[in-house]
């Protein structure tokens, strides 16, 4: 019978490796085609992987806990009699093993002095394919401070002592300088614990929460501007239409999807908002894929990303939102749900919040916070005078990257955005 390899997936660009989290079949388990053998987790989002063929599982590579690079084998599966194995399995499989079998020979050769069997630290196997490839030393790499979970070297670690080394920086020189800078400049405040106190390790994804928004306060210097538009035509629409969008699309229609639509018709207007920086080097983005900051169960957050939200009409848009938000608390998106995207939307008006300084997500630019819609008196112009009335108004704010957006730009986009709002059609047809 022929041996196949269960491999980790591709799951996004920016992913290089991740995190077994769980083993659902045993060595010795019958499986069935797509599935699941076990659970994996990356710093994006947790994942399933599904057996390309019924079988039985035969070999288990790697344990629990453990951080495997993107591509690697980390089990076999004795494909069953009469099971439908395609052929580009087998054959890839083949031309992997063949590749593998080249390239450990080739290393073996080049970089005989790195034997991580005298070892007791973890390195990935990412890691540790850079080491072998660049010919670094097991007691060199063992001397690598690293940055990931308790001390790991992760693939930021090395990079930076190969660019450090090419450079002919010390590296013991550039840790005692990061320890000078780090005591001087980034000393951690003492926190006093009494015995009233109760301690709780961060989960996760919390851990990954706190320290992008650490990295994007450190990475983009953030401006922040303020608009209050009047929504009142918003509102009554809404409540006109709601029943009826819902028996019609068997949808219901929530404000999100009007604002979503509001901010891509900004973007077009404003495309230097839809841009990535890269050192000096500004990345225009052609499609507007909305983010759409979602509050989870636990009290985390999660971001889905809606592609193209300009080409989405407002049914398309309900859906999309409605769709998101409930597989996100459910823990069911798929991880190219959460990537590629381009600015983000957060509503905080959903805890009756009426303004708010939202923190950039990382690699963009901008990110805009909706309050919450309140009643208020405003002077309204008519033909015979000014009169008070009562206007549903609500305040816009957005953080954006004062690196590459000025505040004409930041204060002009974010006034598009009322204007739309402000403009929007009571007559619009469902």
């Amino acid at each position: 019978m022929p041996q196949i390899e269960l491999i980790i997936p591709r799951m996004g660009e920016a992913i290089e490796e991740a995190t077994i989290l769980n083993w659902v079949k045993q060595e010795g388990d019958q499986i069935e085609s797509d599935e699941t053998i076990l659970e994996i987790a990356t710093d994006k989002v947790d994942s399933e992987v599904p057996s390309p063929v019924s079988g039985t599982l035969t070999k288990v590579l790697f344990q629990e806990g453990d951080v495997v690079a993107v591509g690697a084998v980390v089990a076999y599966i004795e494909a069953g009699e009469g099971a439908d194995v395609p052929s580009t399995a087998v054959s890839s499989n083949n031309e992997r093993a063949e590749k593998r079998s080249q390239k450990a020979a080739i290393a073996a050769q080049e970089n005989a002095t790195v034997d991580f069997e005298n070892t007791t630290k973890f390195f990935s196997p990412l890691v540790k394919n850079i080491a072998k490839q660049e010919g670094l030393s097991l007691e060199e790499l063992e001397q690598i401070s690293g940055t990931g979970k308790d001390g790991r070297v992760t693939k930021s670690d090395i990079l930076t002592h190969l660019s450090s080394k090419r450079n002919g920086r010390n590296q013991k020189q550039a840790q005692k300088q990061k320890k000078v800078f780090d005591t001087t400049l980034h000393q951690k405040p003492k926190v006093f614990i009494s015995g009233d106190d109760e301690i709780v390790e961060m989960d996760r994804m919390r851990k990954l929460i706190a320290d992008h928004m650490v990295l994007s306060k450190k990475t983009s210097p953030h401006v922040s501007s303020f608009v209050e538009a009047d929504v009142t035509n918003i509102v009554e629409w809404r409540n006109k239409v709601k029943l009826a969008f819902q028996e019609k699309h068997n949808e219901k229609i929530t404000f999100t999807p009007i604002f979503l639509e509001a901010v891509a018709k900004a973007i077009t207007d404003f495309p230097l908002i839809n841009v990535q920086v890269d050192e000096n080097k500004i990345i225009l983005k052609r499609r507007i894929n909305l983010g759409m900051a979602t509050a989870l169960p636990s009290g985390n957050l999660i971001v889905p990303v809606i592609n193209d939200t300009d080409k989405l009409n407002i049914v398309e848009l309900s859906k999309k939102v409605n769709d998101l938000a409930a597989r996100s608390r459910e823990n069911k998106l798929k991880p190219e749900e959460i990537q590629g995207g381009t600015f983000t939307v957060s509503n905080i008006g959903t805890f009756d919040n009426i303004m708010g300084v939202p923190i950039i997500n990382q690699p963009q630019v901008a990110i805009l916070a909706l309050g919450s819609i309140k009643k208020k008196p405003a002077v309204l112009e008519t033909p015979q005078g000014d009169v008070i009335g009562i206007r549903h108004k609500m305040y816009l704010s957005m953080s954006y990257d004062h690196r590459v957006v000025d505040g004409i730009l930041g204060g002009s986009f974010l006034k598009r955005i009322a204007d739309y709002l402000e403009q929007f059609d009571t007559n619009r047809a469902i």
